[in-house]
């Protein structure tokens, strides 16, 4: 098992046993860019980050296990607009051979060359409820794709818009946001405008999503047609970022509740997963091996699953530990210290 560590200074891989408990560190890769996000591709092994800078953001690629990487020079929106391309944010891969990669200001871009080029999703670009959506403190970010397996169906997260999803291959783009609050606007639920943090598909029930807010957990039975509010039953606070899934159960979720948007630490100054197992009917915390008192955060992509048996957990905070669960929860290890704010989390299969 190896973990990709995006930080703000580097890529860091941490390669473990078969027990997930012996962990060595090695990086930083592409040292000088912040790394929002980094993963391994099943298909042909190849590693992608959603790398930024100061002059703004791209993506790597390496057919060499980070020996070597490729950038993309051609990156960008249309020169004819009125935006321009602030950050990149997630790079995922799709179902029939291209990849997608969300940004900000709230864009997609998809790629059929592994990396080479990229094109924008017009229909996104250009939806008819753009002039509602504002950026939050990470800026506008699309931070959030997942794909179906047929590739026609896809399910983004921007901050702060909301939650689209798409059954035609991201042709056309309709708001799922029925019943998720956005307590910062006027109206508390509107259409569009909702500051989601993560939104994930469950693999094994493709209707089933879960969902940290701004302003709430929610789960949602039918694909984001509406949702079901589920943090006034255990939860410390309705704020937070981390959201990790169990692939064999889809009543298993994971998150990790900070004090509040204006004190962005976690919560009561201790460092507490927070797991249920009834579909969000109730919360449990599990706070075995985590180091307490924490007054640190974790960030939207720095958290992950490797769905092996035990389900293994991973989260990096920025203080700049990457905290492991070989165990689903029960205990927890710390795996890396003292490396820079940590951005992303993603593990991955290693040859």
């Amino acid at each position: 098992m190896t973990v990709l560590v995006g930080t703000r200074k580097g890529l860091f891989l941490l390669k473990g046993d078969d027990a997930r408990r012996d962990w060595q560190v090695e990086g930083p890769l592409l040292e000088g860019f912040a790394v929002y996000h980094a993963i391994r591709d099943p298909r042909d092994g190849a590693l992608y980050a959603a790398t930024n800078f100061f002059g703004g953001g791209t993506v790597h690629r390496s057919d060499d296990l980070g020996k070597t990487w490729f950038r993309c020079e051609t990156l960008g929106l249309p020169e004819d607009g009125e935006l321009s391309l602030n950050a990149t944010w997630h790079v995922e891969p799709g179902a029939n051979g291209e990849l997608w990669l969300g940004g900000d200001p709230g864009v997609l871009f998809r790629s059929d060359d592994r990396g080479e080029t990229w094109q924008v999703n017009e229909a996104l670009l250009h939806h008819e409820t753009r002039d509602r959506w504002a950026p939050g403190a990470g800026g506008m970010c699309l931070h959030s794709i997942n794909v179906d397996p047929d590739g026609k169906g896809l399910v983004i997260g921007i901050s702060a818009a909301g939650v689209f999803r798409s059954d035609d291959a991201g042709a056309s783009w309709e708001p799922a946001n029925k019943g998720t609050s956005a307590d910062f606007l006027p109206d508390n639920q509107p259409e569009v405008g909702q500051c989601v943090h993560k939104v994930l598909v469950h693999p094994a029930q493709r209707d089933r999503l879960w969902q940290q807010n701004h302003c709430g957990v929610y789960r949602s039975e039918d694909r984001g047609t509406s949702w079901e509010r589920l943090d006034g039953n255990g939860l410390p606070s309705d704020f937070g970022f981390a959201l990790m899934l169990d692939p064999r159960d889809p009543d298993a979720a994971y998150v990790i509740p900070e004090e509040s948007a204006m004190n962005r630490v976690a919560s009561d100054g201790r460092l507490g997963v927070y797991r249920t197992r009834n579909g969000g009917a109730s919360w449990e915390l599990l706070t075995n091996g985590l180091p307490n008192p924490a007054w640190t955060g974790v960030l939207r992509e720095a958290s992950a699953w490797d769905g092996r048996e035990p389900n293994g957990l991973y989260f990096g905070t920025q203080t700049g530990s990457v905290l492991v669960s070989p165990d689903a929860g029960e205990s927890w290890h710390e795996a890396a210290r003292w490396l820079p704010p940590v951005l992303s989390v993603e593990t991955a299969e290693w040859p």
